[in-house]
């Protein structure tokens, strides 16, 4: 048991919770990063849009984050949660403990949560091997790279419309595989209206070559389409498993793309006292500056937090 508790525990490592750790550190506060060590975007070889570290390995960039917090005395472990709880204390500060998978466990003041979210692929042979790849979710991360190239948009949903029509600003060679989504009539003719080519057939499989390498689909009736780049929408599930277990409420809304998700004020705050959330956890809209941005004001949100409850403890004394 950590005898005296953390100011801040972060559970998840990526760039939301490392830099809401700095903000933190570099604020003099004793920070513990837990990090089960499987990001989101470790399949992608490289990240974009990033400003000034564009082109950069999204793990190259985690690595550097785990340096600068440590250079000002913060901790970051690889370790994986299994459980998080209030602690019931006395004083009627928030509190709440932490156990790793090993049972060692751990207290800290306030607990933020950055743990991500998984994407669900549809169960289509051979498109899990592209993922990161050969097939991709976001226009404005890779859609440069594909300029003037053959690309597939597979519809999974209402959002894939916005996608397609997304991907027809980067290349004039785009192909929209419906795949049974139904698709309004409007929506419709101004995908037809911009030169979007629709395959209504449906897809039997993606096709890599012999290097597993991108290289077209295949559809029902055995007609290939030779593409350079597949984007679709996955089902996004949050990974905010601890946030629920801690009572944090969730709701219809707080999340594009339907289901439920934890709810957080603009500096990240929850429903349940001292537990903060930030990222894809509760925004799969997020991409890695949005992300770091939420970690960075959540950062600083949980520091002026600890100080208001420093100035009631000095009060009572």
């Amino acid at each position: 048991m950590q005898q005296e508790p953390w100011d801040v525990i972060i559970v998840g490592g990526g760039s939301a919770g490392l830099s809401a750790a700095l903000m933190l550190v570099r604020a003099r506060r004793r920070v513990l990063v837990l990090d089960g060590g499987a990001p989101r975007n470790g399949v992608a070889a490289h990240m974009h849009g990033v400003l000034g570290r564009d082109g950069w390995s999204p793990l190259e960039l985690l690595e550097r984050g785990r340096e600068e917090i440590a250079r000002y005395g913060g901790v970051v472990r690889t370790s994986e949660v299994a459980a998080a709880g209030i602690v019931d204390a006395k004083s009627g500060e928030p509190g709440f403990t932490v156990t790793l998978g090993t049972g060692e466990e751990h207290s800290a003041r306030r607990l933020l949560v950055a743990t991500g979210l998984r994407d669900e692929l549809p169960a289509l042979p051979g498109l899990r091997e592209q993922w990161g790849r050969g097939a991709v979710v976001c226009p404005y991360c890779d859609g440069w790279e594909v300029r003037d190239r053959r690309i597939g948009v597979l519809a999974t949903g209402p959002r894939s419309v916005h996608q397609v029509q997304l991907l027809r600003q980067w290349s004039p060679t785009v192909t929209f595989f419906l795949g049974g989504t139904d698709v309004a009539a409007d929506d419709l003719a101004g995908i037809l209206a911009r030169g979007i080519e629709v395959e209504r057939r449906a897809v039997d499989r993606v096709l890599a070559d012999a290097a597993g390498t991108l290289r077209g689909i295949r559809l029902v009736d055995g007609a290939e389409v030779a593409l350079d780049s597949i984007f679709l929408g996955p089902t996004f599930v949050p990974n905010d498993g601890l946030l629920v277990g801690l009572g944090a409420a969730t709701g219809e809304g707080f999340g594009p793309g339907g289901g439920e998700w934890v709810g957080v004020d603009p500096m990240g705050r929850t429903s349940v006292a001292g537990l903060w959330a930030a990222g894809n956890v509760v925004n799969p809209g997020a991409s890695v500056p949005g992300a770091a941005g939420a970690g960075n004001l959540a950062g600083a949100a949980i520091n002026a937090d600890l100080i208001e409850e420093e100035i009631r403890t000095a009060l009572a004394s």
